[in-house]
């Protein structure tokens, strides 16, 4: 009858570490594509048609890189010269002179300016638009709070290895659930920013604006969240019930 038993016991616990590993790998390239999402500026880019990129290049690039904070101004200059917009870059298009080839020029945004509220008219003087000031300010913060999450819970889950511990994997997968809920969260609010942005500020006709490979990156990174969350709490119901059979038969 022990026989049956040991084979029942061993068996769990191979399933319970198969799951541990394959959530850790998860988790990690989840936090790969994410961080990689994060610090790329392809999550939505215009497609501007060859005569717009006949105009002044010299002095859109001027007005796109001379610091200054108006909203209305950077996305004048993006739509007429493919540019691209991300979490922390909104970049633009260039022709060279010399090979009359395109390089790609880049301004960050800076702390004050992902705080800086939005306008409706893309007017200072105008009606602040408190929803896309507060659908920016999450879009940023919530990959952070997102790799934050799997982060700590990363660390809780090396403490519990090293305390010989299964108990805090519960912890873990509660953490990996609410740090896929905040990346799916910042992709849905970039998405509806850019469309309220194009509502108020529609961009020339024959300007063409789509979504780019870092918002799909992010996206990728949330099912991979949940399925590591998945694991891990499947792993965590599991451990009160099989962990206490093997441990009576180890007694017995």
């Amino acid at each position: 009858m022990r026989f049956p038993t040991a084979i029942k016991a061993y068996l769990w616990y191979f399933r319970y570490a198969t799951a541990l590993v394959i959530g850790s790998v998860l988790s990690l390239l989840a936090a790969v594509y994410l961080s990689a999402a994060v610090g790329t500026q392809h999550w939505f880019q215009y497609s501007s048609p060859p005569a717009n990129r006949t105009m002044n290049v010299s002095r859109l690039r001027e007005d796109f890189l001379r610091g200054d904070s108006n909203e209305k101004n950077h996305t004048d200059v993006m739509v007429r010269l493919n540019g691209t917009l991300g979490l922390w870059w909104r970049c633009i298009q260039v022709l060279r002179e010399s090979d009359h080839t395109f390089e790609t020029e880049c301004e960050s945004f800076s702390l004050n300016q992902q705080f800086m509220p939005k306008y409706k008219k893309q007017d200072f003087n105008a009606e602040k638009d408190l929803l896309r000031t507060y659908l920016w300010r999450c879009q940023f913060l919530l990959p952070l709070v997102s790799l934050a999450l799997v982060l700590l819970g990363g660390l809780v889950g090396l403490c519990a290895c090293l305390c010989r511990s299964f108990t805090p994997t519960l912890v873990v997968g509660v953490l990996h659930f609410l740090a896929g809920l905040c990346t799916l969260g910042s992709v849905c609010c970039f998405r509806a920013g850019v469309d309220l942005l194009n509502y108020y500020h529609p961009p020339p006709k024959g300007v063409k604006g789509s979504m780019g490979w870092s918002l799909y990156l992010a996206l990728i990174s949330f099912p991979l969240q949940m399925m590591a969350a998945a694991l891990f709490l499947w792993a965590a119901k599991s451990h009160r019930k099989n962990y206490t059979r093997m441990m009576a038969y180890r007694v017995a």
